[in-house]
């Protein structure tokens, strides 16, 4: 079965779950309540999404400068900075890393770039436990599922399903409270801590003037996945710089809102190198790797370069109807929704075309971006661009016999009737496609005007 019929078929499958939906609907409407609440924080929303728009937009256009000077200002103070053109080549770092510190267990905070390159099971692999510190991450490794959300990975689950996980892995009470399941996994993960050989995240923004880092989150788990074990690595994508700490401070509160609704999330962290002489806490050891993946592919093409502006808050996710029905394992890629769409088919291959076909292009999604990406245009751009897009040819047959009514009068409507309903397979069986008429209009019409 090709990628395109696994989607429709996987995405079948969760639309009709109506208890899948129930969940969904009751997670993105509570998303929703805390969303515009915050909005009411803004005098002006739209100016705010525009400074965005221009910082992101300036970052991409100045991208290997400000990479440079990233790279400059970080390493001046101890990091190591590794520069990683693909997957292959970054996990090769990380191993390498990992060996040379005789690494047997890592801690890591939530990180999407992770899941882009499969990091957990290539770990394992490798003999070194990953622990996902996180607490949505860490109910899906317990599922051995992937992330369902960019931002809320156990979206699809309720706290009775939580329950019933935890009581399956650990024996808690079947029913046990979030409250008490929570601080269960905050003293099971605590230990982790304290074992862990290292520590991998992610990078909200690099910030290039003064070379450091950028982490926000709501849990403090990032925080001690690198201020305890005596490694430190941070993956990011070459996408994540900006130029200045003044542009981070306007961009923070913006993520925050879009992402969560909050006016600001609770941890935000400035990592500038490893722990210092006369520091307390913190690594002894300190790695960036910066990786391309594709990215520089899709900073080729004018129109989807704007993707790479994306600050990954995951509203688009949201408000998109297709997502709202499907949930995100349906598109089995880290990068779900209408930005997955538009940038999968670039980082993982033309077996990701099909995701183009998965939005209803109501504009949804380009409405709420906070970086103001065009994303339902550049998902149209894809289905032009795609070569396995189905419908060109039949929308050019289609064209040439509906723009001619002699020639549409020429099929009856036992023809029209068997053509259309191989169409609307296409589209998904549970549509209903309305017959045609023995009588075509312009006939009848024709016939009336004759009698009279």
């Amino acid at each position: 079965m090709n990628a395109h019929r696994q989607f429709i078929q996987a995405s079948k499958k969760k639309a009709f779950d109506i208890e899948h939906r129930n969940k969904l609907k009751y997670n993105i409407s509570q998303y929703e309540k805390s969303f515009k609440k915050g909005l009411s924080n803004y005098d002006n929303i739209e100016l705010a999404k525009e400074f965005i728009s221009t910082t992101k937009g300036r970052a991409v256009e100045n991208l290997s400068e400000l990479l440079i000077r990233f790279e400059n200002n970080i390493a001046s103070r101890g990091t190591h900075v590794i520069w990683a053109f693909d997957k292959k080549e970054a996990l090769s770092e990380i191993d390498k890393i990992l060996q040379k510190h005789q690494v047997k267990m890592v801690v890591k905070s939530k990180s999407m770039i992770s899941e882009e390159l499969d990091l957990n099971h290539f770990l394992e692999k490798k003999g070194v436990e990953p622990v996902e510190t996180d607490l949505g991450e860490f109910i899906v490794q317990l599922e051995d599922e992937p992330p369902y959300h960019i931002l809320t990975p156990a979206m699809h689950k309720s706290k009775e399903d939580v329950a019933k996980l935890f009581h399956h892995n650990f024996g808690t009470p079947p029913n046990e409270t979030p409250e008490k399941l929570t601080a269960f996994t905050r003293k099971k993960i605590r230990e982790k801590y304290v074992n862990a050989g290292a520590g991998i995240t992610g990078a909200n923004f690099l910030v290039a003037d003064i070379g450091a880092v950028a982490l926000t989150e709501n849990e403090g788990n990032g925080i001690m996945s690198l201020a305890f074990p005596k490694v430190h690595i941070v993956i990011a994508g070459i996408e994540k710089v900006i130029a200045t700490t003044s542009e981070l401070g306007k961009v923070w509160p913006v993520l925050a809102q879009y992402g969560t609704g909050q006016q600001l999330t609770v941890y935000n962290s400035l990592i500038t190198g490893p722990r210092c002489v006369d520091e307390m806490d913190g690594p002894e050891h300190m790695y960036v790797i910066l990786l391309d993946n594709k990215r520089s592919v899709l900073y080729q093409p004018e129109p989807q370069k704007k993707a790479l502006e994306c600050i990954r808050c995951g509203a688009c996710l949201n408000a998109c109807p297709i997502y709202k029905n499907i949930g995100g394992h349906a598109y089995k890629t880290p990068y779900t929704g209408p930005i997955g769409s538009v940038i999968s088919p670039i980082y993982r291959g033309t077996n990701f075309d099909h995701l183009a076909t998965a939005c209803t292009l109501c504009g949804r999604c380009t409405e709420v971006c906070p970086a103001k990406i065009p994303l339902h245009e550049l998902i149209l751009y894809n289905r032009q661009m795609s070569k396995k897009y189905k419908w060109h040819f039949f929308l050019k047959i289609f064209r040439l016999i509906a723009s001619d009514q002699n020639k549409l009068d020429m099929f009856n409507s036992w023809f029209k009737n068997i053509i259309f309903k191989l169409g609307i397979y296409s589209w998904g069986r549970h549509r209903i496609m309305p017959k045609f008429e023995k009588q075509t209009f312009s006939i009848y019409w024709k016939k009336r005007l004759k009698h009279n």
